[in-house]
């Protein structure tokens, strides 16, 4: 070899080093999972467990020092908070033998065993059988049959909305427990989804009823009361109602049959009929033992009707004919009160810029309703406080004045509740309150010291203008713990469009929020924004998308973020996107429809054309097909703008979100001649289940290679297993 060709060789391996990207080490993948969930838990002290009621309103609940377990009992009438730091020691304490406590549970059970759907009073329970509804006698266990025309596809109490489905009964026991609320629902000529397995050998064909936007037939309930001491079958003197709920799509999405309200004595049984667009809802009262079914009121709204956040805010008042509604018909989820005689507004209980969230009770002899509420308060509009009003409307009255996200339990007597409530920065704070909201004991002041001597940092709620450049819209950024002064940083916006929810999910305290610290840890500012269209906020607000769901709230992304680089370091040239289900609808869409503004995304799970997405979904926040143009917003239509890099996610097995969603914008991209990254878990759900631990440490790889322009450690395998958040 001579001179020229040693030098020749020398230059070029020193061009090929000087072409090596940077990389990130394993430890720096090690330090940057030191933020998930699974290892700063153990860090965080004095958090309320568990919660077990005593007689008397008393109760214990056990916390976690850095000594260990506590275990406090609280004696209302004594005001008194007792510690022990030994279990034994605290039952002798109470009188009582380990195992043997006479307490009172803290929710109300539903399952009885399996698949059963215990009475209220415990000694019966209902359950499917070959299509048909059982009940089974507790104490005897003997069988009897209840139904005996349902056959498959028309069977009763049976639980399928579509993307959810189980083998529990879908009911509505009566308060004395001697009758169910139920429906025979038909699906005989409802279109089948198909999906196969992977393996060795002939796949397995799994096939369920799903439709779709636009069928012409879709799920019906025929609705009946069942006499279960005489198995008696009485049919509702009505039409069958479209499989549609003024919570969710999903007409058992509270744990139960949705929409029912039973008088005391099983005698009427109050319901609404909800229209298969949402925009109708008929106010019933049916006759229990004849099936007779008289109209009260109806309500029909312009986009799509909701009852209220989490749970149903109507209740049905037989004692005093009267009708606790709940409506947005001034703008703002507000509470009236009906004649359920006449079916007339006797009066606005609640009214203003403001909503009433979740009812949490209703004192019917005082004539008081208790109720979550936000908007109200200065401050961040997320927040929940409770508060209690006249069914005239009077007396109004905050009962949690402490500044943060508040959630309610009410000891049994009702007399009494427990207050926590916290902020995203802020751990939470327990209080014990009676039912005026005065402070009967402080419980808890959750400590984290242990957690920021680690290097721990919470986000930071920010707030700025939407699109519109005058609605204020929230959200959360995390930062690097450890920040470059004069660097600029490239940002992920994490994103769930909703509309049935947000970006940010809950507004109290967690030490982790997914991967995001994580992620930033890794060279990243991370966002969080609450877009318009998403709830908890006015009717207008909820709906500005409607009719348009490809917009995903991405010019709220877009404007917040160019806000947001003022304040922050942020490098607007170098902007990722991802998200999961409706997340992955809209990060699909950031890269096809804003290719100039966002450079990375990762789509998981997404429901890229709502045509191929179960129909109440759709329907509801979009409208009928007749009536919104389901073509122009589908993501595969805008394929051929990709100009960035974009890893697509689908479970193969996905019954939520049928994983032809994703395969046609794979479809698009190919015959666009665009390059893209596809990751599919042949067998695995919405969610991934136990792979979700590798499509988080492929995300955090593909945001360092393609926004950071840095190589990660290869096949770093992440501990812990952390379930992506879907719609439902």
């Amino acid at each position: 070899m001579n001179k020229y060709l040693l030098t020749f060789t020398a230059i070029a391996f020193t061009g090929m080093a000087y072409a090596q990207k940077a990389s990130l080490t394993a430890d720096d993948y090690a330090r940057a999972e030191k933020f998930m969930a699974y290892n700063t838990a153990q860090y965080v002290d004095r958090e309320f467990l568990d919660l077990n009621w005593l007689s008397d309103d008393r109760f214990w609940y056990s916390i976690r020092t850095t000594a260990g377990t506590e275990f406090m009992v609280v004696d209302p009438a004594k005001k008194s908070r007792t510690a022990f730091t030994d279990r034994e020691k605290m039952y002798a304490a109470l009188g009582m033998k380990a195992g043997n406590l006479a307490s009172v549970p803290s929710g109300r059970g539903r399952f009885g065993g399996g698949n059963d759907v215990l009475s209220p009073d415990g000694k019966k329970a209902v359950f499917i059988k070959d299509w048909n509804l059982w009940v089974r006698d507790i104490a005897s266990k003997q069988e009897t049959q209840l139904t005996t025309d349902g056959v498959k596809n028309y069977g009763y109490a049976t639980d399928n909305a579509g993307w959810s489905m189980s083998d529990r009964p879908i009911v509505r026991w009566s308060p004395d427990s001697k009758k169910v609320a139920t429906f025979q629902q038909d699906q005989r000529n409802v279109s089948d989804m198909y999906l196969v397995t992977t393996n060795v050998g002939a796949p397995v064909l799994k096939a369920w009823k799903y439709p779709l936007p636009g069928d012409k037939v879709i799920a019906t309930i025929r609705r009946v009361i069942i006499d279960v001491e005489n198995a008696k079958v009485v049919s509702l003197q009505i039409p069958p109602d479209p499989h549609r709920a003024t919570l969710s799509d999903d007409i058992a999405s509270s744990g139960t049959f949705d929409d029912i309200d039973w008088k005391a004595d099983g005698s009427e049984m109050a319901f609404l009929s909800t229209s298969r667009d949402h925009k109708q809802e008929k106010f019933r009262i049916a006759d229990a033992n004849t099936g007779a079914v008289r109209e009260v009121f109806e309500e029909t709204v312009k986009t799509q009707f909701e009852s209220g956040r989490g749970v149903i805010n109507w209740r049905y008042l037989p004692n005093s004919k009267e009708i606790i509604w709940y409506s947005e018909r001034d703008n703002w989820g507000h509470l009236y009160l009906y004649d359920a005689t006449s079916g007339k507004l006797k009066n606005q209980i609640t009214k203003g810029e403001w909503l009433v969230s979740k009812l949490i009770k209703v004192d019917e002899k005082a004539r008081v309703i208790y109720f979550m509420g936000g908007s109200r308060e200065a401050g961040n509009p997320y927040f929940q406080y409770f508060y209690k009003v006249g069914f005239d409307g009077k007396n109004l009255t905050l009962l949690t004045p402490d500044l943060g996200n508040h959630s309610i339990v009410f000891s049994p007597s009702g007399n009494y509740f427990i207050d926590t409530y916290s902020q995203p920065n802020v751990p939470p704070t327990m209080a014990y309150r009676d039912i005026r909201g005065k402070l009967v004991s402080a419980l808890e002041q959750t400590d984290v010291s242990r957690l920021v001597a680690t290097g721990w940092k919470p986000p930071i709620p920010v707030n700025v203008k939407a699109n519109d450049g005058k609605t204020d819209i929230y959200g959360l950024v995390f930062t690097p713990t450890k920040m470059d002064a004069g660097k600029k940083y490239p940002v992920i916006d994490y994103i769930y469009p909703g509309p049935q929810g947000g970006s940010v999910g809950s507004w109290s305290f967690s030490a982790s929020r997914g991967d995001h610290q994580a992620l930033a840890e890794l060279g990243f500012i991370v966002v969080m924004i609450e877009g318009t269209s998403n709830p908890f906020r006015s009717k207008s607000f909820h709906d500005m998308s409607y009719g348009n769901m490809a917009e995903n709230t991405l010019p709220d992304q877009i404007t917040a973020i160019r806000q947001l680089a003022k304040t922050y370091p942020i490098d607007t040239n170098k902007v990722g996107i991802w998200g999961h289900s409706g997340g992955g609808f809209a990060t699909a869409a950031a890269m096809f429809r804003y290719p100039d503004f966002f450079k990375v995304g990762i789509a998981e799970s997404g429901n890229h054309d709502n045509r191929n997405y179960e129909d109440d979904w759709g329907e509801r926040y979009n409208g009928l097909v007749e009536n919104a143009d389901y073509e122009k917003q589908a993501n595969q239509n805008y394929a051929k703008n990709l100009k960035g890099k974009l890893m697509l996610a689908h479970g193969m097995m996905d019954n939520n979100v049928p994983p032809s969603n994703t395969m046609l914008v794979v479809d698009a991209l190919i015959k666009a001649n665009k390059s893209f990254d596809l990751v599919v878990f042949p067998n695995s759900a919405h969610g991934y289940g136990p792979f979700s631990s590798y499509m988080m440490r492929r995300r955090w790889d593909y945001f360092v290679q393609n926004l950071l322009n840095m190589e990660p450690p290869k096949d770093y395998l992440l501990g812990g297993n952390m379930q992506p958040r879907s719609r439902n």
